[in-house]
């Protein structure tokens, strides 16, 4: 197979090389074509091939060549670096592979070694650095307790909590089948009856009050939360018991025992809020910078956007509908989120609450926001089919068709990490919230909007055309449509 080869650094050099000397069985491709953006490399010679021009030249060698597959081979490209070659590759009629990291293989690289993109690959995120000393001295012998320790993110949480060596690690949840999952994958064993597993609402302050004086906590993790944007819009005084009275019922529990460390696991959401989960994590947000002027230890909130493979992201909901056959349904062709793969977020968090400002919250770089349209588009062709209708449905009531990570005015400073940055959030009240008791959803979304500084005024989804792309789907015949899928 002639492939075009791009990227002529250390790791494009090696592969054709390699590819050259393969003799291996299976596909063989025969390099054809090297290509690369740095203009220092141009006119580079490998192994009699050199460099004939960057990205824009891709069509035209394929042209030339005859060639049917393109090769990434740049190790440290960027997530919209790889989508943009990756496009221009596929107008050209291309395949396009990827060649893993050097240091993944125990040989020179050959055909065999070479893949099809993954949704890693799109995101482009980078290996993290991660100050290990600072973490392990935040960690290493506390007692550490996670709130939501059943889902996505605190389950992942406490997998990469697990190998700092706390003294004890307590899961709380009151997913009684999520704990046992999650222990299971972090012991490999799962009998509930080793004494860290803590089953308890946070809705239920007295419950929680019995589990933090026993278990003592210094170090506490509170990734609890409901988090379906859409269902939340339906229901704000769910939203209100749970991620606003939920969180100041962990952060009184966290201050009668004298917690060290309160991280607070918030969401992108929360900047300049437009929608109930938005204007709920902020008056997250509020309530830990409240409680971190009010005591000596350390309370701070982590902000960061959506995470692949958590549970009901759009990666579950896109795969069920290619596995039927489609449509898959997206809201918007120009709706784009920040994302983030789960391991990654929570590496972030954990960087996060060993160098965290008290009172302040820690945002994590998100690099650029993806558009949901090309997630469909890859999970599409990953599955091997390119007949599956991507079909739009139309922005839902609180979704913006671009996330962003701070609200307009924050001061945004830098930290000790080069991917954390922080911002001030005002403190509010905690007994303000306290009092509050409403009778019907109206008011409930009426309060959190006032008090949240969020907005309600403002329908994105007026603003555009959108059947510009593709067919509309009523949103009442839609079972399953998205992109404001959240963490």
């Amino acid at each position: 197979v002639q492939a075009i080869v791009f990227g002529a650094g250390h790791s494009g050099r090696q592969l054709v090389r390699g590819l050259h000397r393969d003799t291996s069985e299976g596909t063989r491709y025969v390099p054809a074509a090297l290509l690369d953006d740095d203009p220092g490399k141009r006119r580079l010679n490998v192994d009699g091939l050199r460099v004939t021009g960057t990205r824009e030249a891709i069509a035209r060698e394929a042209e030339r060549t005859n060639a049917s597959a393109l090769i990434i081979a740049a190790s440290t490209m960027q997530g919209e670096d790889v989508r943009d070659v990756t496009e221009r590759a596929r107008q050209a009629g291309l395949d396009v592979l990827i060649m893993p990291p050097l240091n993944e293989m125990f040989h020179s690289p050959r055909g065999a070694d070479l893949r099809q993109l993954n949704l890693e690959d799109l995101l482009g995120r980078q290996r993290i650095e991660l100050d290990q000393t600072a973490i392990r001295q935040s960690i290493a012998g506390k007692r550490v307790l996670v709130t939501g320790a059943g889902g996505s993110i605190g389950s992942e949480l406490c997998r990469q909590l697990d190998k700092y060596g706390p003294a004890k690690l307590v899961l709380l949840d009151r997913d009684e089948s999520a704990m046992h999952a999650a222990q299971m994958s972090m012991t490999g064993r799962a009998l509930l009856d080793d004494g860290t597993l803590a089953l308890c609402d946070i809705r239920d302050p007295q419950s929680l009050a019995t589990v933090f004086e026993r278990e003592q906590p210094q170090v506490v993790f509170h990734a609890a939360a409901l988090k379906h944007l859409t269902l939340l819009e339906q229901f704000p005084i769910e939203a209100w018991k749970t991620n606003v009275l939920g969180t100041l019922n962990v952060l009184e529990a966290a201050q009668a025992v004298g917690v060290e460390t309160f991280v607070n696991v918030s969401t992108d959401k929360a900047a300049w809020p437009s929608s109930v989960l938005g204007y709920s994590k902020r008056l997250a947000e509020r309530l830990t910078a409240s409680f971190a002027s009010a005591a000596d230890d350390t309370y701070v909130s982590v902000r960061f956007g959506n995470v692949l493979g958590s549970r009901g992201s759009v990666i579950t909901a896109f795969t069920a509908q290619i596995e039927r056959g489609g449509p898959v349904t997206v809201t918007h062709p120009d709706v784009e989120r920040f994302f983030m793969l789960i391991p990654e977020a929570c590496q972030l968090v954990l960087q996060a609450s060993a160098i965290g400002t008290d009172g302040e919250v820690m945002v994590l770089a998100m690099g650029k926001p993806v558009k949901i349209v090309d997630v469909a588009r890859t999970l599409i062709e990953m599955a091997g089919t390119h007949d599956i209708e991507i079909q739009y449905t139309g922005l839902r009531p609180g979704e913006k068709l671009s996330e962003q990570l701070f609200t307009p005015g924050e001061e945004i400073k830098t930290s000790e990490h080069p991917l954390v940055s922080h911002v001030n959030v005002p403190a509010i009240d905690p007994q303000l919230v306290r009092a509050q008791y409403f009778d019907t959803d109206a008011d409930a979304l009426a309060w959190m909007v006032e008090h949240s500084g969020g907005h309600r005024d403002h329908d994105p989804s007026k603003d555009i055309d959108i059947t510009a792309e593709g067919p509309i789907l009523s949103p009442d015949s839609v079972a399953d449509h998205h992109g404001g899928e959240n963490i």
